[in-house]
């Protein structure tokens, strides 16, 4: 007897992919727009909900294809409103998700790995070390699952307005998958989302910005921390491989000739001592003088035994003033979610480590070197 072949999980397929699939059952391309919105429109995972679907087809559908998102395994809500899931794969392996509710705006942060390939140092995730890269449908399903979690507020048409990619791991390194999933993100037949609207943060692999600049236009934030080499070598170790200057170079890459008036966004962690002196401000405004450029400064968020402190609110202001009167675009970001570990920078998970990364931090803080 052979072993009944694993359903295909249509949940993190874009139209073309959906289109294919019905192709090769004989169907015509307009049930993969009819399933697209019972799925994401609906929040639909049951084929006999279908109803514009023909019976045959949603019997068929229910024998070999399945709408499956991760496990929700922990809700979790901050006094400030955040919301943070901690949400369980196939493997045993789980992710986190966190939405922001601002004024006129909820912003949900979804992740693209299992922990991270990188290893900054300021990061909590990094400490997990990594396992591997989500699929598609387990980065759609992190929207699916919050949206049907969420009700609009009051005035809104819909609670969730913004992602960003901004959660667990490198999203340039699982790239196919997470172009698949904004193209879902930005599709009119499954969430909608402009283009302003759909952020994804890289710490900078040069690359694959290339080539994304080639495939989607999204939005980009880069997570610089630091205004030269020899300082973001020790924060970002990617930096050793695409140091600053070709960094720089394909960020202008990115947005020249875009149809849109488009910026950079720079993320810049706040750690006192280290890179919130005021020469390292006025480094950072002669290093993005001629860069379409916003600065987003962070206060970091603590975790367990990291080395490192938030700089504090004087500090972050002075640092600030030096950049505006510089003219750069400064913000600094409020701190939400701390209370729950769901700030930027804190999240986790619960990641089988491939890398041993987590083992090695671990006898580092047992004095084993």
């Amino acid at each position: 007897m052979h072993a009944d072949p694993t359903p295909v999980n249509l949940l993190g397929l874009a139209q073309p992919e959906l289109e294919a699939f019905f192709a090769a059952r004989g169907e015509a391309g307009f049930r993969a727009r009819q399933l697209m919105k019972w799925v994401h429109h609906h929040g639909l995972a049951d084929f006999q909900l279908m109803t514009d679907l023909s019976r045959n087809l949603r019997t068929s559908l229910a024998v070999d294809a399945e709408i499956r998102a991760p496990e929700m395994v922990l809700e979790q809500n901050s006094t400030d409103g955040t919301r943070k899931w901690l949400l369980r794969l196939d493997d045993g392996n789980c992710i986190e998700t966190v939405f922001i509710p601002e004024d006129g705006r909820g912003t949900l942060c979804v992740s693209s790995q299992v922990g991270c390939a990188l290893d900054c140092t300021f990061c909590s995730t990094a400490r997990q070390g990594f396992n591997r890269n989500l699929t598609s449908a387990e980065i759609v399903g992190q929207l699916w699952i919050a949206k049907s979690r969420l009700q609009p507020e009051a005035g809104q048409s819909r609670a969730i307005t913004n992602v960003v990619l901004m959660g667990m791991g490198e999203p340039l390194l699982n790239y196919d998958a997470v172009i698949s999933a904004m193209s879902l993100m930005m599709d009119d037949l499954a969430y909608g989302l402009g283009k302003r609207r759909v952020t994804l943060s890289t710490s900078g692999v040069v690359p694959a910005m290339d080539r994304l600049k080639d495939t989607l236009d999204v939005s980009l934030a880069v997570s610089l921390h630091a205004p030269n080499n020899a300082l973001r070598d020790q924060l970002v170790p990617l930096n050793k491989k695409y140091p600053i200057e070709p960094l720089l170079a394909a960020c202008k890459r990115f947005v020249a000739g875009k149809a849109r008036k488009q910026s950079v966004t720079f993320e810049y962690v706040m750690l006192k001592g280290v890179n919130d002196r005021l020469e390292h401000a006025r480094e950072l405004v002669r290093l993005l003088h001629d860069v379409p450029a916003k600065v987003n400064l962070i206060p970091f968020n603590p975790f367990p035994q990291t080395r490192y402190e938030r700089s504090d609110p004087v500090t972050i202001e002075r640092f600030r003033n030096v950049l505006i009167a510089g003219g750069l675009h400064t913000i600094t970001r409020k701190t939400r979610g701390d209370d729950i570990d769901a700030a930027c920078g804190q999240l986790a998970g619960k990641v089988e480590d491939r890398s041993r990364r987590a083992l090695r931090f671990a006898r580092l803080e047992e004095g084993l070197h």
